[in-house]
């Protein structure tokens, strides 16, 4: 965070504007308050069952072993709301969370008020998080709460366009059944990468969703030539759709070197990508 906070400044990227508290009841529209809850509570309910080191799942839900039973014990709960074993929770996970989404609402503020673009430097990441599951190292679904604090303040659509690596499996979860909130998702076929078992080009979206939920999955060796191909596609079902502001789910994994994925995106790709999308003229 703290190098790309100087690279922003030494190339003059923009005015940089220090976060502020934002009032939003959006959080509680998107994500479960029992697992809100969880997240605050979980780091001290694993001390005091006595575990050393970072709480990390160890005990699933699984095909042959569905229950709709929170369990008490914090091992149990674990299970139940985590997506993911890579993702572990510490002292201040949730501190941090909180703080990442309130940077990211700050970005929705300045939308609001008239500016054409805002980039939210957040961490924790948010897509992988849906409702009341955490995991891919995301624990608040941060463009899912960004754009419905949108939508809350008078927008009547809004797009979420996701270009990380892999797939945005929380976004798409929470806005599966969801009209107003269109999401487009651009990633390594599930197949083969994270999340594995969401992220195919025949999730279109169920009931009142249904024709706003776009996956582009694509191979290993993807080229920018390839790959903005299929953000041309996305564009389009943007432009169709009507959206009143854009939400960027912004990853850079599809670099060429980056080690957990397989695209073939060279760093001036980058630039091209973002002209690609302000072609749209969207605040964003």
């Amino acid at each position: 965070m703290d190098y790309i906070l100087d690279r922003l400044k030494k190339t003059g990227f923009g005015e940089l504007i220090s976060p502020h508290e934002v009032q939003s009841k959006a959080l509680y529209k998107i994500h479960d308050k029992d697992y809100l809850s969880f997240l605050k509570s979980a780091w001290d309910e694993w001390k005091t069952a006595g575990f050393k080191g970072e709480a990390i799942a160890t005990v699933w839900q699984s095909r042959s072993m569905p229950s709709a039973h929170i369990p008490d014990f914090i091992e149990g709960k674990m299970g139940y709301y985590c997506l993911a074993a890579e993702t572990s929770i510490s002292n201040g996970t949730a501190e941090a969370a909180w703080e990442s989404l309130n940077v990211a609402l700050c970005g929705a503020e300045q939308i609001l008020a008239g500016d054409v673009s805002a980039f939210s430097l957040c961490r924790p990441p948010g897509h992988h998080a849906s409702n009341d599951q955490f995991g891919g190292y995301c624990f608040i679904n941060n463009a899912s709460v960004a754009a419905q604090h949108m939508r809350d303040k008078g927008l009547d659509k809004v797009a979420v366009l996701d270009v990380d690596f892999h797939h945005g499996n929380g976004t798409q979860a929470i806005f599966y059944n969801r009209s107003d909130v269109l999401f487009l998702s651009l990633h390594g076929d599930p197949m083969h990468a994270f999340p594995h078992f969401l992220g195919h080009a025949d999730e279109v979206g169920y009931s009142e969703g249904e024709g706003f939920n776009f996956n582009y999955p694509m191979p290993a060796g993807t080229s920018f030539s390839k790959w903005s191909k299929s953000l041309e596609l996305a564009l389009q079902q943007i432009s169709k759709f009507g959206a009143d502001a854009l939400v960027v789910s912004l990853g850079v994994d599809t670099f060429e070197k980056d080690p957990i994925s397989f695209f073939k995106l060279a760093s001036d790709d980058f630039i091209k990508m973002g002209a690609q999308i302000a072609s749209l003229n969207l605040p964003t």
